[in-house]
């Protein structure tokens, strides 16, 4: 019977936990602490260490890197509620198997296990040494924690990577993340956008021409490709490509040589390349637009990023940073009020997370007061937004609505006993944050207006990862007088 040791300071999350895998037929030990998890591997070495990051004593990934190297085959499965990239990355950083964000589906979990037990570990090497690196990439969305994972992965190796999703999602931002967290980060990174070069100019701009190849070419000009060497290609838009740079493209990537326009000399480099599209590569290659061997070439490791409309659980938190990077910038400092995150939750965002961007650049110059409210949102998008918001929907409507894309998400997740505690996840971060911007930020006063103790609110806030900046002391004290 394989071993397991679960640490993680939620006695309910260690219970729920350990009876799932006992369930599966594991022989679990649990922990509450650093030190507690360090007494059980004096008695014991497990198979599998599963271990949350916030511990009363200490950092989890911190320890992590320690009891990696001590036992470099015990594979380490990281829990945290602190969803971001920065915590994937640190995760895959110190040697973990998996990182798991909270809420985790105890499935996923137990299928992790499994997993780890079958492969025995896969530690990473530690190239990262500032830990605190701001990364440019915000969400905590389960499609978000889905692609913080692939970046982790990626980050130690060369391997091709084809980011896809709509225009305005941050195609670049992960093909930057994935560069400036490998181990290439001091060399170049050189982009290009490959739908805003004419087609006769493409090849002289990836392979650079010798003087006189062409009328106007008046010295050497060196290609990307010689310019990104040692470093990053990011060939962005690549399915507008045309057909003839595509087959010097493929020759490139399985040789590592080419030819500048109207040169003899073979040139060899080595550039990792990241690819983006917004467009469907596999239907262009089914009518006949892209070549089918490229697209094997580039989409080695896929990743898809969402549009903001499948991820509105991070609107908020992208539109207060946009706001505050606006204040970095200069701009008037604003605040959202939570009619004002309510209206913003209810559109749709078809240019994505640059239009939202966009909009809260507007809205720090032109809005007539520090606190943003509803109707500056409405008066910004006008006709554009939907002519019921989420205060007068339909309540089943809504729910029915929330458990369809649900299942969407993960079809088994009407069967596997998770709905409930999805729905409510679902729900209590939105409404927790309505409350915390209805109430200046008060917890205190928050709480109160939910009916709740401001002890649980705040456990709540750190287990769901919601962050309050700056100090509340004084409105907390303001507000029990």
């Amino acid at each position: 019977m394989s071993t397991v040791l679960v640490v993680d300071d939620d006695a309910a999350i260690r219970t729920v936990v350990a009876q799932a895998l006992r369930r599966s037929g594991h022989d679990v030990t649990v922990a509450d602490s650093l030190g507690q998890l360090e007494r059980a591997l004096a008695v014991a070495i497990p198979d599998v260490l599963i271990t949350d990051v916030v511990l009363p004593d200490g950092d989890g990934i911190d320890h992590v890197r320690n009891v990696a190297e001590r036992h470099p085959t015990l594979p380490i499965i990281v829990l945290s509620a602190q969803n971001t990239l920065t915590t994937a990355v640190r995760a895959a950083e110190v040697g973990a198997y998996e990182y798991l964000p909270k809420p985790f589906d105890l499935d996923v979990l137990s299928r992790a296990v499994t997993g780890a037990l079958a492969r025995g570990g896969v530690l990473s090497d530690d190239r990262i040494g500032d830990e605190d690196r701001a990364l440019p990439l915000i969400g905590r969305s389960a499609a978000m924690q889905d692609v913080y994972r692939v970046i982790a992965r990626v980050i130690s190796n060369d391997l091709t990577v084809l980011i896809s999703g709509e225009s305005g999602t941050g195609k670049e931002l992960v093909a930057r993340a994935i560069h400036d967290l490998g181990r290439r980060s001091t060399a170049p990174f050189i982009a290009i956008n490959m739908a805003a070069i004419p087609r006769e100019l493409i090849e002289a701009e990836l392979f650079g021409h010798e003087r006189g190849a062409f009328t106007g070419a008046a010295t050497r000009n060196a290609g990307r490709f010689e310019q990104a060497t040692g470093g990053t290609l990011f060939l962005d838009e690549i399915g507008d490509m045309p057909m003839e740079a595509q087959t010097r493209l493929l020759r490139v990537l399985q040789s590592g040589e080419f030819t500048s326009v109207g040169g003899a000399r073979t040139i060899r480099v080595d550039v990792r390349i990241l690819a983006a599209t917004n467009r469907d590569l596999a239907a262009q290659v089914a009518a006949g637009h892209f070549r089918e061997d490229l697209f094997y070439r580039l989409n080695v490791v896929p990743v898809t990023l969402p549009p903001l409309r499948e991820r509105r659980q991070d609107v908020a938190l992208l539109a207060r940073h946009f706001l505050d990077h606006a204040a970095i910038q200069g701009l008037p400092r604003r605040q959202l009020a939570g009619d004002a995150i309510t209206a913003l939750g209810a559109y749709d965002w078809p240019g994505n997370v640059r239009e939202l961007e966009n909009l809260m650049r507007r809205l720090a110059v032109l809005a007539r007061d520090e606190i943003i409210g509803a109707d500056a949102i409405h008066a910004m998008l006008g006709a554009r937004m939907p002519t019921s918001t989420a205060t007068d929907l339909d309540l089943a409507g809504a729910v029915k609505a929330l458990i369809g894309r649900i299942e969407r998400e993960n079809p088994a997740a009407l069967d596997d006993g998770s709905l409930y505690d999805r729905v409510i996840g679902e729900v209590e971060r939105p409404l927790i944050e309505l409350m915390l911007a209805r109430h200046g930020q008060n917890q205190l006063r928050a709480a109160r207006a939910m009916g709740i103790n401001r002890n649980t609110l705040r456990k709540r806030l750190d287990t769901l990862g919601i962050d309050i900046s700056g100090d509340m002391t004084e409105l907390d004290a303001a507000g029990s007088r």
